[in-house]
């Protein structure tokens, strides 16, 4: 039997309520956008994000920690490929 392919759009979700899941575990590899799989990287949230804005923190941040934690969350996004 010939194998077939097509353009349509393939839907990775089936629609339930409890959502979808890439991966058993932290070692499975996954890749988004043709780019090389790779396991859980095991980056881990360092600070919490304060909602209080102050005109004097570091880049409109509340201080130059939260302003640190979310730059290098962009530069681990960036190197995953995902922006």
């Amino acid at each position: 039997m010939a194998l077939s392919s097509s353009n349509a759009v393939k839907q990775l979700s089936d629609g339930n309520s409890q959502g979808t899941v890439f991966g058993q575990s932290g070692t499975d590899k996954i890749s988004f956008y043709g780019g090389t799989p790779q396991a859980r990287s095991g980056l881990v949230a360092t600070s919490s994000i304060s909602t209080a804005v102050s005109s004097t923190g570091a880049f409109g941040f509340g201080d130059a920690t939260t302003a640190s934690t979310i730059a290098q969350a962009i530069v681990n996004l960036k190197n995953l490929g995902l922006i």
